[in-house]
């Protein structure tokens, strides 16, 4: 029995612990924005009829054969930081919402970014040097992950 009750805090755990990972505002990663289109440097609305699911999280897509190139690798289109604000993981060590269309692809990886009442966090990534914002975005997010 006590076994059992390991097992099973275990697998509560884990499985509500994956979706605390993302950003799921409006029930989907990058409110339901299209991450395969951002590499084509554009920000586009989802379809209700071009879902899919990866690591326990919802993906909308803009078109089949874009739902079709995520589900053919969707490990390279997964916003970095679970799709919360870069700038904010980097700087305050924080999730902070996002505005979808305000993002940026770096060495083939997908960085959104908070953007709202005149303030754009992108901008100040850019300012104040992206690969220094990077670093201290990777070592904070470690930290956020291993809080959950």
């Amino acid at each position: 029995m006590k076994l059992f009750i390991t097992l099973f805090t275990i697998l509560m755990f884990s499985s509500l612990t994956a979706q605390d990972h993302y950003n799921l505002k409006k029930g989907f990663v990058a409110k339901g924005y299209d991450v395969v289109a951002y590499f084509e440097n554009e920000a586009i609305k989802g379809d209700d009829q071009f879902i899919s699911e990866y690591e326990d999280v919802s993906y909308k897509f803009s078109s089949k054969k874009n739902l079709n190139i995520f589900n053919s690798k969707p490990e390279k289109y997964v916003p970095q930081y679970g799709g919360y604000c870069a700038y904010a993981v980097a700087v305050k060590g924080d999730k902070v919402d996002i505005n979808p269309k305000t993002f940026q692809i770096i060495d083939d990886k997908l960085y959104l970014f908070y953007n709202k009442l005149g303030v754009n966090t992108l901008e100040n990534w850019n300012e104040e040097g992206v690969e220094k914002l990077k670093k201290q975005a990777n070592e904070n997010w470690e930290k956020l992950v291993k809080k959950e």
